[in-house]
């Protein structure tokens, strides 16, 4: 269990960039091995909501600043939509431009076929007619890219602390934690094609176990 640790955090450590970009300094939370989107853009924003995803933006009226503009460290909350009976709710990390952004969440994407998981860095953008963020298409992990989809969003929720930007790793990646708790790393997201570029990188979660 070390030397896989040690494995891990060494592959994340090639992986940081040169230099500092804007990114969310998310806490990471107690691994687990099933996650709900709720409990985690709670822990990673410190947006102290609780209850389903859909109630979040009615209760962080008078509570939470909200707005139609991406912010670092903003949750953006989705209303019950289709099959997402529930909403959702997806956490902040990057602005790429006007009309994208990089969000971490959980339990949106099936990760090698189980719900539950963490993904990081994931690409989302802004579909709406008026460019303000009310509907979106959102990265979607069987289809190795953006979902086909658009889904309807209130709007964003930003926390009270202030987000300072801080180093990231330069690709997106999946962090999904196994019955025993041990995190396995596969690229994705905007920079995806390092895994064609890097095989060791697709083949990492088998050299894990």
């Amino acid at each position: 269990m070390i030397k896989v640790a040690k494995s891990v955090a060494a592959l994340i450590a090639l992986m940081s960039p040169a230099g500092p970009v804007s990114a969310l300094p998310l806490a990471e939370p107690t691994p687990q091995y099933h996650w709900e989107c709720v409990p985690f853009a709670r822990a990673v924003s410190g947006i102290q909501i609780y209850g389903d995803a859909y109630t979040w933006w009615e209760q962080a009226q008078g509570r939470y600043e909200r707005g139609h503009t991406p912010r670092i460290g903003a949750v953006m909350a989705f209303p019950p939509h289709g099959r997402m009976e529930l909403g959702h709710v997806a956490t902040v990390s990057d602005i790429v431009d006007a009309r994208t952004i990089l969000v971490t969440h959980a339990n949106w994407s099936p990760i090698n076929g189980r719900r539950g998981q963490v993904e990081r860095d994931v690409k989302v953008i802004d579909v709406s007619e008026a460019g303000d963020w009310s509907a979106v298409r959102v990265w979607y992990g069987p289809n190795d890219d953006l979902g086909g989809a658009a889904w309807p969003v209130h709007g964003f929720i930003y926390p009270k602390r202030k987000v300072m930007a801080v180093p990231r790793l330069t690709y997106a990646n999946v962090v999904t934690w196994t019955p025993t708790q041990v995190a396995t790393i596969q690229p994705t997201g905007r920079l995806a094609y390092l895994g064609k570029l890097l095989p060791s990188l697709a083949s990492g979660k088998a050299k894990l176990r």
